[in-house]
């Protein structure tokens, strides 16, 4: 067995262990309960789950996605978010080889998956994972990519620019058009990317949130005016960015230089 595949192994099997939490982190946080205590257990009848209950996708496939004691409906995401983490453990590997990056990149990931879910949920962002992934994401970045420089400047960035946009749009249109949690979602992007990567994350994420929000809401006949979970799209568009650097990068420069041709000719 080579040493890849042991690699892979284990990123996967953690991944899944780490998504397992991860779920506990998406149910409590917004309820403002703590994710240390009291350990696992059913949402509906409270009862303490065994750790045979609790093995990734295994336990919620045998137990046919209902609890053993009350037969209440266990959520189908709850084995996703576990299926997705690992995936995206896997993938680390891939995209930053067994380097000091890996551990900080998945870290990252775990918050956007967890922040995905809360949002598109309850549309709130937690300040435990958004301010604290500030700090965390600036720290780890002046020892690693993207440096210091570009972390803060993508801090800055991806706080301020934002921040701007929302206060014009109020002062414009009287309400607000994106909550102070995408501002400091935004923060903590460019804190652990850096300033090229939280730019392209927000032009990406106003696509999403266009193409995929706008289509929502017209199969929903719901009104234009309807708040869309933005940091729903930020998470995405953050994990690509992330975990597709070069490309995302190479993709924008080909389309500035399309764009300067398209000009120089049309002028």
């Amino acid at each position: 067995m080579t040493t890849a595949v042991i690699a892979m192994a284990f990123l996967l099997w953690t991944g899944l262990i780490v998504g397992s939490f991860l779920n506990v982190c998406m149910y409590r946080l917004p309820r403002h309960e703590s994710v240390a205590w009291p350990g696992s257990h059913c949402t509906s009848c409270n009862r303490a789950l065994r750790w045979y209950e609790n093995v990734p996708v295994l336990s919620w496939a045998v137990l046919r996605g209902r609890c053993r004691t009350c037969r209440s409906p266990i959520s189908v995401r709850y084995p996703t978010v576990e299926i997705v983490t690992g995936a995206l453990f896997v993938g680390g590997y891939f995209a930053f080889g067994l380097t000091p990056l890996l551990p900080v990149r998945l870290l990252f990931a775990c918050a956007m998956i967890v922040l995905f879910a809360i949002d598109l949920e309850h549309q709130i962002l937690p300040n435990e994972i958004t301010l604290s992934g500030i700090v965390i994401g600036f720290a780890v970045s002046v020892f690693l990519p993207p440096g210091w420089r570009s972390a803060l400047l993508g801090l800055l960035v991806g706080g301020l620019f934002p921040f701007v946009i929302a206060e014009v749009y109020w002062r414009l249109r009287g309400r607000e058009g994106m909550g102070m949690g995408d501002v400091k979602m935004l923060a903590m992007v460019g804190a652990f990317l850096g300033w090229p990567l939280v730019w392209l994350t927000l032009i990406l994420a106003c696509l999403l949130g266009i193409v995929i929000g706008g289509g929502a809401l017209l199969v929903s006949k719901r009104g234009f005016g309807t708040r869309l979970p933005f940091g729903t799209f930020i998470a995405v568009a953050a994990l690509v960015c992330a975990y597709a650097e070069g490309t995302v990068l190479r993709i924008y420069e080909q389309a500035i230089h399309a764009y300067l041709a398209w000009a120089g000719i049309a002028s």
